[in-house]
This record gives C-alpha cells, sequence and structure tokens, in this order.
C-alpha cells in the first residue's frame, strides 16, 4: 500500500493528540511529532526538506513581533495584581457590599471575575485567588459547594474572552495573516487589516454578555434554592454600615483597578496606543499600584508619579510630543516641556513603587518584585515555546498540503460556510474536554482559521475574521471550564477545602458550560454582537 502525504498529515495529528493527551509537554510533543513525520515524509519522497529551512524565519518573526511583545507585558500585570493581594481586597470589599443580598457572594465573584479579566488577562491567577479568598466564606454561610465551586470557576475563565486577554492578543496575531491571504485569494489587492484592537474591540460585548448570563443564573438559583445561596446578614453593606463605610471601602479599593482599566483598555479600543504599549502602561500601573499598596507610607512618589502617568497620556492624545517633528507649534513646545517634566517625576514613581515591591516579602517569603519576575518568566516561556513548536507544526502541515485536505473537506460539507463553521466549532468544543487553550489554538487555528476567512456568507462577502476570532475565543474559554481537564477546574481543586469534592466542582460548571454555549449561539445568530463595536469605533 502506498503511504501518501494525507495518511502522513493526518497520522501526524493523531500522534501529537495521543502524546499531548498523555501529559508530553506541548511544545515539544508539537514540534517533535512534526519534525519525526517531516524526516519520514522525505524518505517516502512526499515532504520536500527543503521547507524546513524556513523555520528559522518562522522563529525571527516571532521574536520580531511587535504584537506579541502585549504577551509579557500583560502577563506582568497580571501576577503584579494578583500578588500584591489588590484583586483580594477588591473581592473581599466587593463580597461585603454585596452580601445582604440573597446570592450576593457568587453576583460579587462574577463581578470581580470581570474586573480582573478586565485588568490582568490571566485566568489562573483569577481562579486561584477568588478560591482561596471567596470559597472557604462562601461555604462557612451555608452556600452549597457545586454552586459556589461553578460560580468561582466560570468567574475566573473570563480572562480568556474580557479583553485584554492572552487569548486575544495571540488569536489576533493569527488571523491578521490569515486574513490577508484569504482576500489575496479572493482577488482584492488593496486587503484590508485586522488586528488585535479590532478584537479587543470585537471581544468586549460578547464578554459583558456572558457575565450577564452568569450573575442572571446566579440571581434565578438564589430565588429558587435560597437555601444553597442565602443572604449573610450583618457582614457589610448598608445593614451593619450606617454611615456607607463599606461601599467607601469598596469605593477606594476599586477605584486605581478601574482607572487602570480606562488606561489600558481605553487607549486601546481609542486607537491611542498599540497593544504592546497599552500593556507597557498596565504594567507600570500595576507596578505602581503595588508598590503603593504593600507600602502606603512611602508612597508620596508613587502617587505623584501616578498623577504624572494621566498626566503624560493626556498631553500625548492632545498634543504631538515629537521632539524631532515638523510643524511644532509653540502649543506643542509647551506640552512637550510639561511632559518632560512629567516623566521625570514618573521615573521618580517607578523607582519607589520597585524598591517597595523589592523590599517586601510576600506570603510564600519571596519579594513580590522577584516573584512577579519569575512568574512572567515562567508563563512567558511556556506561551512563547508553544508558539515556536506550534509553528513547525503548522510548518510541517503545510508541507504535506495539509491546508488543502482541510479545505477540500470543509468545501464539501453540506450547510456551505455554516457547516464547515459548525464543524469547526465543534471540534474546539470537544478538544476542550482533553486539551489545553493554547494547545488547541495552536493546532487548530492556523489550519482552519485561512480556510475559513476564504469563504464566503453572501456573494462578494467575505467572513468577518472578528465574529471568527470571537467566536474561537469564546469556544476556547471553555476549554478551561468542561470536565475532565479543565484546567480552570484544577486551579479550583488545589485551593479548595478538603470537604469540597471533586464531583461538587464537575457540577457546579455545568450550568456555566450551558450559558457559555448559549452565549455562542447568540453570537452565531447576532454576529452584530460582535462586529457592531469595531465598526463603530474604527468603520469599515
Amino acid at each position: 500500500m502506498t503511504i501518501g502525504p494525507e495518511m502522513l498529515c493526518l497520522a501526524m495529528i493523531i500522534t501529537a493528540a495521543i502524546l499531548l493527551l498523555a501529559g508530553f509537554p506541548a511544545a515539544f510533543t508539537l514540534a517533535g511529532t512534526s519534525m519525526l513525520f517531516a524526516f519520514a515524509g522525505a524518505a517516502l519522497g512526499v515532504f520536500e526538506p527543503a521547507l524546513l529551512a524556513a523555520f528559522p524565519q518562522r522563529i525571527f518573526s516571532v521574536m520580531s513581533n511587535q504584537v506579541l511583545i502585549a504577551v509579557p507585558l500583560f502577563i506582568f500585570m497580571g501576577a503584579m495584581l494578583e500578588r500584591s493581594k489588590i484583586a483580594a481586597d477588591l473581592l473581599e470589599d466587593i463580597a461585603r457590599a454585596m452580601s445582604a443580598v440573597p446570592g450576593g457572594l457568587a453576583i460579587a465573584v462574577s463581578l470581580v471575575g470581570m474586573l480582573l479579566a478586565a485588568s490582568t488577562g490571566i485566568a489562573g491567577a483569577t481562579v486561584v485567588t477568588m478560591g482561596l479568598v471567596s470559597l472557604p466564606v462562601m461555604l462557612r454561610h451555608g452556600y452549597g459547594a457545586p454552586f459556589a465551586c461553578g460560580s468561582i470557576a466560570a468567574a475566573g475563565t473570563l480572562g480568556q474572552i474580557i479583553p485584554p486577554s492572552i487569548v486575544l492578543v495571540l488569536l489576533g496575531d493569527q488571523l491578521s495573516a490569515a486574513y490577508q491571504n484569504a482576500q489575496y485569494s479572493a482577488g482584492i489587492a488593496a486587503p484590508e487589516t485586522v488586528g488585535v484592537n479590532d478584537l479587543f474591540a470585537g471581544a468586549l460585548l460578547p464578554g459583558l454578555m456572558l457575565v450577564a448570563f452568569y450573575i442572571l443564573y446566579q440571581m434565578i438559583y438564589a430565588r429558587l434554592g435560597p437555601a444553597h445561596a442565602p443572604p449573610v446578614s450583618g457582614s457589610g453593606g448598608r445593614d451593619d454600615d450606617p454611615g456607607g463605610g463599606g461601599y467607601r471601602r469598596l469605593a477606594a479599593s476599586a477605584f486605581a483597578p478601574l482607572l487602570l482599566i480606562v488606561a489600558v483598555l481605553g487607549s486601546i479600543l481609542g486607537g491611542l496606543a498599540s497593544p504592546g504599549e497599552a500593556a507597557s502602561v498596565g504594567a507600570l500601573g500595576a507596578l505602581m499600584l503595588a508598590g503603593h499598596r504593600v507600602s502606603p507610607s512611602n508612597g508620596g512618589l508613587i502617587r505623584a508619579g501616578g498623577g504624572a502617568l494621566v498626566v503624560v497620556l493626556v498631553l500625548a492624545a492632545l498634543f504631538d510630543l515629537r521632539m524631532a517633528g515638523v510643524d511644532v507649534t509653540a502649543a506643542d513646545r509647551v506640552a512637550q516641556g510639561i511632559a518632560v517634566l512629567a516623566c521625570v517625576l514618573l521615573a521618580a514613581g517607578i523607582w519607589a513603587a520597585i524598591r517597595n515591591t523589592w523590599r517586601h516579602i510576600a506570603d510564600d517569603g519571596v519579594a513580590l518584585l522577584t516573584g512577579v519576575g519569575r512568574s512572567t518568566m515562567t508563563i512567558s516561556s511556556m506561551v512563547f515555546v508553544i508558539v515556536i513548536g506550534a509553528s513547525m507544526f503548522s510548518l510541517v502541515f503545510r508541507g504535506f498540503n495539509g491546508d488543502l485536505y482541510i479545505e477540500r473537506v470543509l468545501a464539501d460539507l453540506p450547510g456551505g460556510t455554516a457547516g464547515a463553521v459548525l464543524l469547526v466549532m465543534a471540534v474546539i468544543f470537544i478538544m476542550g474536554f482533553f486539551l489545553d487553550f493554547l494547545e488547541i489554538m495552536f493546532i487548530v487555528v492556523p489550519v482552519v482559521a485561512p480556510v475559513l476567512l476564504r469563504m464566503e456568507v453572501a456573494p462578494g462577502e467575505l467572513m468577518s475574521p472578528v465574529w471568527l476570532g470571537v467566536m474561537i475565543a469564546l469556544n476556547l474559554q471553555t476549554s478551561f471550564l468542561t470536565p475532565p481537564f479543565g484546567f480552570s477546574l484544577f486551579y479550583l481543586r488545589g485551593v479548595a477545602p478538603d470537604e469540597v469534592r471533586t464531583l461538587d466542582i464537575y457540577k457546579g460548571v455545568g450550568p456555566f458550560v450551558v450559558l457559555q454555549l448559549l452565549g455562542l449561539a447568540a453570537l452565531w445568530q447576532w454576529p452584530q454582537i460582535a462586529t457592531w463595536l469595531p465598526v463603530m469605533l474604527y468603520g469599515g
């Protein structure tokens, strides 16, 4: 029997999936499997070894990719907010304010998950933080273990879809090239571009819709089963704090994270900064917030530096701050002088924040800044090694003409474009039961996205890359929740009290998985949920 390239291509995918399920590291599995099959294909005469010479160029493209610079910066921002206990303070204050409402603690968890998602973009840190802080409180006040665990695990995954999300950054990078190639294939000489900004804008409303689904379900559950989601009388809110002190504490703890969200997300959506630039602002803002939180008595310079940062951002939006610019007005020169002084003050604030976080010893006995640096390095290394391994996998896959086989299969499906999208979404959802979102993204998206984006949803109209990207991101979010291998479930199991059974966690996340599928269905039925805001902000 003759072994053709299509058989080797299929065998390569199956082998990689088996090795991933066996627990081998994703990056080395993807790279090693593809190299093994490349050599086998070359020996059989169905693979051109010269294609492997393109691999170093792919690595260089990853190294020089300006969009991917945002990944370690967003990771740093999330790790700093989590390890400095800013996230825990916010959770405690919102829970205290909402505790007198039936199901209020669960609603507080959803609200905090939304805020942390919009300020960190990291799901694991959110689940661990809320699992440590909120789960014991919910159980102590009579909340059912499945309901409490499901609320925490689901809220923790919001970092996958609400911008700034690492998933959206990586998806935006992959969809950009695929969309331009799709337009070239359709004969469009001047293709439009899609970037991370577009995906951030497109994912915002679906993410908020998902939060609304969560809260609506929690309110209905508390009404139908009050014994498992009781109000917590006498522990915060206006009942035991007539002066509103609890709400003042909430306003104080929420002000700085909300300001950080506005600075990061607002600058991206408003077109004032690229994702990398906004991520750097977020990283600095998180560093300064943490430095002030761990040592308020030494926070004078940090507060001044924070004000200087706001001044620089406002001046950058209103004036031309380029020193070597042409046709510079007198007002621009004045603004440049003020900006220079503000930058000096900002540098002093950053130095003070670094000093405070370097001196502060966290609960694990490691200096705060050191621990955040290690977490950032570990997570960033994991992401980029997987990116490189997946790049080798996709290179060999295309060397076997796998993209052509996929295109033919999807084109021959009943239902046309709709049938192809439904199949891809079903495959991603099923893979989410067994694989991590990064593994799914770098196996499936590079293979199917170029094909789907060349398909027409109407005569002469290509599929919207923003809609497709948000659909994939929302679907990938389920990989964090679906048993048996959802990472959110593992994170929560690791910090949950001994009386919480694994079965309780699995039972609790079931309704939230259904809610996410409803969110996908709504986005399928009304694509404008994802496409309206990018069109309003950027046109086209």
